[in-house]
């Protein structure tokens, strides 16, 4: 990086602030607080790279000598824009840091669903012996999952799924082999819909990226074909979602229940139907850390800046099947 100017607004301290200016080595840094600091303006119209806590904005994005504009989170769908895609313009994100935990979450409102656990504590406050219908309760074992995305977490997940004896079904946009865990992958470069995935799911997970392609993916429609005894687990975007349809399919006895991490609004408004929908869990967009997370995102960084001074593909690249509008 000897002789490029960076953009940063990472707060990291530390050893983890050493690693980062060790993998720069050479460059001019550029550390602010926030896009809104004095200063940053001046420095914005003379940085190559930026590298970002948060979202860049318009602004950011039309920098006309950004080379290139790392993220620091997962989910990239608010950076997103058409100016993203402009030519000589790379945006990578730090997807996968958190992925062990985040297929652990899906696991917990899967096992948390599967075994009715809201109905055996609220028995328990009761001191209450048991619950109607616990006899025909099924564990995970010997069911199916099938994961939307298979990305770092849908990986992770698999692998997971797998390990608790149950058949995985995956779907990506890339026709590729079956990664490990997975019985049966569908991708919509092989001209496959989701539909099968549904139909033959009884738990499925929701772990893909948001966009215009992926706005409201599962609708009244698709819930249907999920049916009343599976499960629909949402650690993606609340809009690949629609929430209304899934409210009313959940009254309806249409979907067996529903684990829900992520929301079209958030945080999610009181006065939501989805909190009171039948069968459903409900966690606020935040899921228990892995070791070090911080760390792991160097290690992202580290990485993609090896790549970006070797001219190689970097990690986590925003394309335009990426693109997101709707917002």
């Amino acid at each position: 990086m000897k002789g490029l100017t960076v953009l940063t607004t990472l707060r990291y301290e530390g050893a983890h602030w050493e690693g980062f200016i060790d993998a720069l080595k050479g460059a001019e840094i550029l550390r602010f607080e926030s896009p809104q600091s004095e200063g940053f303006d001046a420095a914005l119209a003379r940085a190559d790279v930026a590298i970002l806590a948060k979202d860049p904005d318009v602004r950011i994005l039309s920098a006309p000598r950004l080379r290139w504009i790392h993220v620091d989170h997962a989910g990239l769908n608010r950076a997103a824009r058409p100016e993203a895609f402009r030519e000589g313009l790379v945006v990578t994100g730090s997807a996968g840091r958190s992925a062990p935990v985040l297929a652990e979450h899906a696991l917990f409102f899967s096992l948390a669903l599967a075994y009715r656990y809201p109905a055996f504590l609220d028995a328990q406050r009761a001191h209450q012996w048991g619950v109607p219908g616990q006899d025909d309760l099924r564990g995970l074992y010997g069911r199916t999952m099938g994961i939307v995305g298979l990305g770092n977490t849908g990986k992770e997940l698999a692998l997971r799924g797998r390990a608790f004896g149950m058949r995985v079904l995956g779907y990506r946009r890339r026709s590729t082999e079956p990664p490990p865990g997975v019985d049966q992958l569908f991708s919509a470069e092989a001209g496959e819909g989701l539909d099968p995935l549904l139909e033959q799911s009884d738990f499925v997970v929701l772990a893909l990226g948001l966009s215009d392609k992926t706005h409201h993916m599962i609708g009244r429609r698709e819930l249907r074909l999920i049916g009343p005894k599976g499960y629909l687990i949402n650690m993606a975007r609340g809009p690949v979602v629609d929430e209304a349809a899934l409210v009313a399919a959940l009254h309806a006895g249409e979907i067996a229940g529903a684990g829900l991490d992520t929301f079209e609004v958030e945080p999610l408004p009181k006065d939501s139907p989805v909190w009171d929908a039948p069968n459903t869990l409900i966690t606020p967009h935040v899921t228990p850390a892995v070791p070090d997370r911080t760390g792991r995102s160097l290690d992202i960084i580290r990485e993609n800046i090896r790549r970006f001074s070797a001219g190689e593909a970097m990690l986590n690249v925003l394309t335009p099947e990426d693109r997101y509008t709707r917002a």
